[in-house]
């Protein structure tokens, strides 16, 4: 009967490698290290213009109906006070003095800074960043595809 000795454990040397360590690649040539250069050279503009897209894409998006809802509803509303006035002509003329007081106190057009604000142009502006938004988004998309 051959006895076994548990008590006794051969000597093995401990692994000094971390788990999580990748192995070390070997030396690259110069060439390699160019072309990596190269490519996070190229990653780096596709994310500068990524970014910039995109982030024109949401200020357009974001101003686009502010505009638009802005300029239809300057446009409408001396309409809508003309038909107040006209409905109002047959009732109180203290009334009709207030609509139309209220009438010619609405600008035609708006100077701020040197730059003519008017109904029609609030609206072109709108239709303007809806374009630009579009645009934006599909260079975004393009951006993206060469990340």
């Amino acid at each position: 009967m051959v006895a076994c000795d548990t008590t006794r454990r051969k000597y093995r040397p401990m692994d000094q490698r971390s788990p999580l360590s990748a192995p070390r690649p070997t030396a690259m040539s110069s060439g390699a290290w160019h072309l990596t250069g190269l490519r996070l050279v190229r990653t780096a503009i596709w994310m500068v213009c990524h970014f910039a897209f995109y982030f024109i894409q949401q200020v357009a998006e974001l101003f686009a109906p502010l505009l638009l809802i802005g300029g239809v509803a300057w446009s409408a509303l001396p309409a809508l006070i003309a038909t107040l006035s006209r409905s109002a002509a047959s009732a109180d003329p203290q009334a009709r003095d207030v609509i139309a007081n209220a009438a010619a106190v609405i600008p035609q057009q708006l100077v701020l800074a040197g730059h003519v604000l008017t109904p029609g142009g609030l609206i072109w502006y709108g239709v303007e960043l809806m374009a630009l938004a579009a645009a934006g988004a599909t260079l975004a998309a393009l951006a993206a595809r060469n990340l």
